[in-house]
């Protein structure tokens, strides 16, 4: 490869990255601007600075609060995830039993059929079956399996040799001890990489949240935004600042988990398990 075709390829891919971290830049500058803008001119501050924004709708929308529901939310959805989803996959990978190939092509059809068309039968089990509105179960249970998580561990599963599987066996090992000391600890990549993926979802979930919480002390940072663009913010001073403001709150910590482990999505260490 010539310098010049080094250089050019180069350019374009940080021509891509300035386009792709645009948006992240306008939204930071908007959020900290005192007058609003919202003209592309308005990427390059013409007046002070200011952590007003963050002020104004802290006072309207409990920010701390919010955030805490969304990270209990969040966090009671990875949990299920990674629980269920190693069980699942390691099940589907390496036990036999009849009806696996029907059982995995099932959780592959789940995939296609869109959590709108199950949000009425779910809000009758969940709300009026079990009574659990208003509550951080209520919002999880719907997210706590998640069938891309399962096909994930499934195929990082299937990766692993099987020779460290028979050998573990013929120690006297069970299914469970085998999967807790001998498969989880190859598998980091894949488990990193259901949390990242499935981050996403819960954490700007809005839909699910909104119709299962009327409480507003309840509703995660998403829901509490989309109220205050909808009943506050044409009374604010500035509401397109504290909406952005609002915004880069609910987008730091997706972005801050995506920036700190961002290598785990191309390492792997399946191949130290097996020597000679």
């Amino acid at each position: 490869m010539t310098r010049t075709t080094a250089l050019v390829r180069y350019g374009i891919l940080l021509l891509g990255a300035l386009v792709f971290l645009f948006p992240f830049y306008y939204m930071l500058i908007g959020s900290l601007q005192s007058e609003p803008d919202t003209s592309v001119a308005g990427a390059i501050p013409s007046s002070g600075l200011t952590l007003h924004n963050y002020a104004d709708i802290n006072s309207r929308v409990d920010l701390l609060r919010s955030l805490l529901n969304s990270g209990i939310f969040t966090g009671g959805v990875l949990l299920g995830t990674v629980v269920f989803g190693v069980l699942a996959g390691y099940a589907l990978a390496r036990l036999q039993f009849r009806g696996r190939g029907a059982l995995f092509g099932l959780v592959l059809l789940i995939q296609v059929i869109p959590f709108q068309l199950l949000l009425i039968p779910l809000y009758v089990l969940i709300v009026r079956g079990y009574g659990l509105a208003d509550s951080y179960l209520g919002m999880i249970l719907p997210f706590a399996i998640n069938t891309t998580a399962v096909f994930i561990f499934r195929q990082f599963f299937l990766q692993l040799p099987d020779d460290l599987f028979a050998a573990a066996r013929l120690d006297g090992a069970g299914e469970l001890r085998i999967l807790w000391s001998v498969a989880l600890p190859l598998v980091r990549p894949a488990l990193l990489t259901a949390v990242l993926l499935t981050f996403i979802g819960p954490w700007n979930e809005f839909l699910w949240p909104f119709l299962i919480t009327k409480d507003a002390s309840m509703q995660p940072l998403a829901v509490s935004l989309a109220n205050y663009i909808s009943n506050v913010s044409a009374r604010a001073a500035n509401p397109y600042g504290a909406i952005l403001a609002g915004a880069c709150v609910l987008a730091a910590p997706a972005v801050g988990l995506f920036i700190a482990f961002q290598r785990q999505f191309v390492s792997t260490d399946i191949g130290s398990g097996v020597k000679g």
